[in-house]
């Protein structure tokens, strides 16, 4: 079962985590809401060095509104932007 539902807001993680991983740095620690659940699918962080990458992990597309995520953003407030996002790397908003 899921965590996250469409509509919730979550909060990219910040884990440090060298390698290849799949979370662009200027999206860290930056809020969106869930547009939706993708499934569940083996994690690229592990398959990228060969490994199964199991258990599978729950996949979502988060949308941010790109006046946030840059401070200088000059196009139209209403902008966004969807980047897929797997489970370990959210949490809910407003949590430390």
């Amino acid at each position: 079962m899921p965590r996250f539902r469409p509509g919730d807001r979550v909060t990219v993680r910040e884990l440090g985590k060298p390698g290849h991983v799949r979370i662009p740095f200027f999206i860290r620690l930056k809020t969106g809401e869930v547009e939706r659940y993708c499934g569940a699918y083996p994690n690229p962080e592990d398959l990228a060095f060969g490994r199964p990458g199991l258990p599978a992990i729950d996949l979502y597309r988060v949308r941010f509104d790109q006046p946030a995520l840059w401070q200088d953003y000059r196009g139209p407030g209403e902008d966004t932007l969807e980047i897929e996002i797997y489970d370990h790397w959210l949490e809910p908003a407003g949590q430390d």
